[in-house]
């Protein structure tokens, strides 16, 4: 655990960790961020959601503050100020496939959607796909999306299932997360990855040990920053790998209980400037 040096490198879960409940970056934590990079820090957003939706966030920090972005739950690394995808790890066709064939045996009616990045562009070749600057959201019909408004383009049960996907989205709205994960984890085992970062019925499955872990580990890795030198905070079971793996692991007080036994530390809620309440300690 970190406790008298600072941190090199600053890595935060975005909804419930760096925003507030009106979706804005509090003045005390844009200048808790602000100080941290000024010192010599690194910033980095560690989230489930896309890269599409990184930019409205980085909009509400101060400029040049934030670069490199884990998005999708560690699938995939996005260059949120030159807008590039450098690396995404994808789930294969039979996987997917393998694991909404599980989750349609165990939650009948589940709903499913997916995320994948590659689809237009030219770049690396990676996991499978090329990557460019181009990500999207595709979801059978009935899909009932668990954060209202959705950008999901309509396709078949058979179009969502015959790519790679960065992420699968199984949605049983009538189940919580927690019990979702609990049936259908020990069935899908090693085929995948699963979390959560929605409590009411969504469950979202990446390839094997991709988790917010190892995108924060390969960011840290382009930084030459050890875990030891780095502070993480997040909110969500989606979040857990990341805490255990940095030096110093934070949840909020707002976080899921299950985040408690992990994190080295409890701070205070996202509504109460959790994040900076810790940061400055030490800038």
């Amino acid at each position: 655990m970190i406790a008298e040096n600072p941190p090199r490198l600053v890595a935060t879960d975005v909804d419930g960790t760096l925003l507030d409940d009106r979706d804005a970056v509090s003045p005390r934590t844009a200048a808790a961020l602000t100080r941290a990079v000024r010192a010599g820090a690194g910033v980095v957003l560690v989230t489930g959601r896309p890269p599409r939706w990184i930019p409205q966030v980085v909009e509400r920090l101060p400029e040049g503050l934030v670069r490199l972005c884990v998005c999708a739950n560690g699938a995939v690394l996005y260059d949120a100020a030159d807008d590039v995808l450098l690396d995404a790890e994808t789930l294969d066709p039979d996987a997917v496939r393998r694991v909404a064939e599980l989750a349609g045996e165990l939650f009948p009616g589940c709903g499913f959607g997916v995320e994948r990045v590659g689809t237009a562009g030219s770049g690396a070749a990676s996991g499978g796909v090329t990557l460019g600057s181009v990500d999207e959201f595709l979801a059978e019909p009935g899909y009932v999306h668990a954060w209202g408004d959705s950008d999901a383009g309509p396709a078949s049960r058979e179009e969502l299932l015959a790519r790679p996907v960065t992420k699968l989205l199984i949605r049983a709205p009538e189940l919580t997360s927690e019990q979702m994960t609990a049936l259908l984890g020990p069935k899908v085992g090693s085929l995948a990855d699963l979390t959560f970062s929605h409590p009411s019925g969504l469950v979202e499955a990446s390839a094997p040990g991709v988790t917010k872990a190892t995108g924060l580990a390969e960011v840290a890795r382009r930084l030459s920053v050890t875990a030891a030198e780095t502070v993480a905070f997040g909110d969500m079971p989606n979040d857990r790998e990341m805490l255990r793996w940095a030096g110093c692991g934070v949840a909020m007080g707002n976080a899921h209980p299950d985040l408690a036994g992990v994190a080295d530390e409890v701070t205070t809620p996202n509504t109460a400037d959790g994040l900076a309440e810790v940061l400055e300690r030490w800038f």
